[in-house]
């Protein structure tokens, strides 16, 4: 991995330096939403924390992945922020689950915990996310729009006293525990969808739509914004994939590249993940109308 390939994994966790660069000025008395201060604590309790409730007894352990010395040295920077933000400690339990850098479209990486072993005896959490074509249907007649993106969105709920311990990670540099929800958990999405809605409970399909941790509109609440991921005040926002304008619908270029150079499938799974993207696009593009491009209707 080259030095530049690691300021990229690592530029994932540093502060931004102008944090309300691009947030117009009318919205600067709240900028402790878009600032790292407030963010690099521990949130607190919510009746929404998660639990992690497990079917019956089973193997909880992962193998320790390798790394690069470049990837090693952000995972280090990464503990290091974590432990004084208060969200992870370590631990002294016999079980863990091991980290890993994953790429994002956008160029830079995340760190995740592989937790299969753990959701493979997980009772799973079944409340719904919400059909990407019915948030399309919301924002028909809308003409304006503003986009917010929220900081490390999952970080933002914590894990249930008492189930702290099966969070435990392991790394070169020790194990912890997670104090706030991460990626990899099996139920992370439902517990913060329905995190999320309740929060928006009283502006959800009145003038906030919201899918996980991207929001449509802009509303008071004790999360915070990264402002660089943020627009304001649009004609035209891409939105889980889907271009919205006052013109309608059409679909992310990105996304009909990735059907245009889909590799033959040769696999059972793999035409299942084809036809599952596919559906997803069909869905999405025509979900909303006849015409994938039709203007959203006023009335």
């Amino acid at each position: 991995m080259s030095l530049q390939t690691s300021r990229t994994i690592a530029k994932e966790e540093e502060a931004d330096q102008a944090p309300l660069e691009g947030v117009p000025p009318k919205y600067h008395q709240y900028a402790k939403v878009f600032g790292e201060e407030e963010f690099n604590k521990l949130p607190p309790h919510w009746h929404y924390n998660i639990g992690i409730e497990l079917t019956e007894e089973g193997p909880l352990n992962s193998p320790l992945y390798s790394m690069t010395d470049a990837k090693s040295a952000t995972l280090k920077d990464w503990l290091r922020d974590k432990l004084k933000a208060g969200k992870i400690r370590p631990s002294k339990l016999s079980i863990s689950s091991s980290v890993m850098f994953v790429p994002k479209k956008d160029g830079t990486c995340c760190l995740v915990v592989d937790y299969h072993c753990l959701n493979n005896w997980t009772k799973k959490n079944v409340y719904p996310l919400p059909q990407p074509n019915d948030l399309m249907a919301q924002l028909r007649g809308a003409k304006v729009f503003t986009k917010l993106d929220l900081q490390w969105g999952y970080n933002n709920v914590r894990v249930k006293e008492g189930n702290k311990w099966k969070t435990a990670f392991c790394t070169k540099y020790g194990l912890y525990k997670s104090l706030v929800m991460t990626f990899g958990l099996t139920n992370a999405p439902a517990a913060f969808q329905h995190f999320m809605n309740k929060l928006f409970k009283d502006l959800l399909n009145i003038c906030v739509i919201i899918y996980l941790d991207n929001i449509l509109i802009y509303s008071k609440n004790n999360l915070f914004c990264k402002a660089s991921k943020c627009m304001f005040h649009i004609t035209l926002v891409e939105y889980l994939g889907i271009i919205v304008s006052d013109k309608g619908f059409s679909l992310d270029k990105l996304k009909i590249q990735a059907i245009q150079e889909w590799p033959v499938p040769t696999k059972v799974k793999e035409v299942q993940l084809f036809l599952g993207f596919a559906n997803f696009l069909q869905r999405t593009h025509h979900g909303n109308g006849k015409s994938g491009n039709r203007r959203p209707s006023k009335d």
